[in-house]
């Protein structure tokens, strides 16, 4: 199979191809023996629902599809290759684990030492790697990657992307978000059914969202229930005319209840200059960010009690109730296809990318694509985004000036062809200039 998948299906006119990447799928000939197949699963990073799923697809895949036996599942992130004991995966072992939230590796946040790492599975004989985590796992399957790569080992290193707040760049999405969408579907309707009970009742739902408010936005276009959407890509205000506490007031003497959706990264610059920690991060190096679910409904309760007007506000946190169920019918689907194209891409030789679809179609990415793409986050000048505010009638919060800035910075954005930078604004000529971008071979 030598089709290609372009990373942009729309350009604009005179605007390069850009990037194209390897479909994903069975080839012809394969570089791996299956009885000489020794593979490996790690789960690294926060939960998600659809690990389960994926360890049993690789699992399942590689014994069915290519007559592979030997599969070890490392417990307990990266530092089960050196610290932890490996459990044996079969399809008999892994038959209903899809069924359960969680995984039954076990996972953890850093603790990497690509050293020890790469001793480890060399001294087992492993041969293929297949790494299941987030923005930061990826990072450290790519130095894992390149530390075999250095010391000339035959050893195949995939990555299959995981992240619940679908913010890594280049794919369509990734696993365990339409779950985590249709579970936040609770917790909102939950806040719907509070804040209708009581009189000028606000229901706050805080929703996962980082640095991207998609669960947030995608949550809030099904559940046609919510009044107002915040997200940290969109900025927002709350005193004075045009903000947050006017179109609350206005809200409840209009309809008596509200519904307020705010994902966890929005609004950090609000939180008091005391409880912030912008210095501190996790074992991923993920900043920490303060509760702004319990700063802004404290913010709203203070706001009213000056204006003497009651409310009854009710804060719900479904975080990790919504990251620890086990994944829907269209996220299992989407599983299986995950792990059956990187098992494609490992047996044919492929190595140092992450599977995942684009535009539609499944493909083989490099590590160092996504290490250098920006991270998925909403455009609040494209439509889905419009489409939000058409639903939930909220202003914008924001003035001409600041849309026209995140609409430029999107435009400016430079475009890879052919390995170098070249600006949105390019001759007629360069329209024609594409590249392809392949995954590596062992050897």
């Amino acid at each position: 199979m030598d089709d290609t998948v372009a990373q942009k299906i729309v350009v604009e006119k005179n605007s390069p191809r850009g990037t194209h990447f390897r479909r994903a799928g069975p080839r012809q000939k394969v570089y791996f023996e299956s009885e000489e197949v020794h593979a490996c699963i790690v789960t690294c990073g926060g939960l998600c629902p659809g690990l389960n799923t994926v360890i049993r697809e690789i699992v399942c895949g590689l014994y069915h599809m290519y007559g592979v036996h030997k599969v070890l599942g490392i417990e307990g992130g990266y530092r089960g290759f050196y610290a932890r004991n490996t459990i044996p995966l079969t399809p008999k072992v892994v038959n209903d684990i899809h069924k359960r939230g969680g995984t039954i590796l076990g996972t953890s946040r850093g603790g990497q030492d690509t050293s020890k790492i790469v001793d480890s599975i060399q001294d087992r004989g492993i041969n293929q790697v297949y790494i299941i985590g987030g923005d930061g796992t990826q990072k450290g399957a790519s130095v894992i990657f390149e530390e075999i790569r250095r010391r000339g080992l035959k050893v195949a290193v995939a990555g299959i992307p995981k992240t619940i707040d679908n913010d890594i760049p280049i794919i369509d999405k990734s696993f365990g978000f339409d779950t985590a969408v249709e579970e936040a579907q609770r917790a909102i309707s939950a806040g719907h059914i509070e804040s209708e009970s009581f009189e000028n009742g606000i229901g706050l739902v805080k929703l996962m969202g980082r640095y991207s408010g998609f669960i947030a936005m995608y949550a809030t276009l099904a559940s046609r229930d919510v009044d107002c959407c915040l997200i940290p890509e969109s900025p927002f205000y709350l005193e004075g005319p045009g903000g947050l506490f006017e179109f609350i007031e206005k809200r409840l003497k209009e309809n008596g209840h509200m519904v307020i959706v705010i994902a966890e990264g929005a609004g950090q610059e609000l939180v008091s200059e005391s409880l912030r920690t912008t210095d501190q991060q996790d074992a991923s190096g993920n900043k920490l960010l303060q509760d702004v679910g319990l700063c802004i409904s404290q913010k709203i309760k203070d706001h009213f009690k000056r204006k003497k007007m009651v409310i009854n506000l009710k804060y719900i946190d479904p975080t990790y109730m919504i990251r620890a169920v086990p994944s829907n019918a269209s996220d299992n689907v989407y599983c299986t296809l995950l792990a059956q194209s990187v098992i494609h891409g490992t047996m044919a030789g492929y190595t140092g990318f992450i599977g995942g679809p684009v535009n539609g179609r499944h493909a083989y990415i490099p590590f160092h694509r996504v290490l250098v793409e920006k991270q998925n986050k909403v455009v609040i000048t494209d439509r889905m985004w419009a489409r939000l505010l058409s639903s939930t009638h909220q202003p914008s919060f924001m003035d001409h000036k600041d849309v026209m800035e995140d609409d430029t910075e999107k435009v400016g954005q430079t475009l890879q062809v052919n390995g170098k930078s070249h600006l949105g604004t390019t001759t007629a000529k360069a329209r024609d200039t594409e590249s392809i971008e392949e995954p590596s071979k062992p050897i």
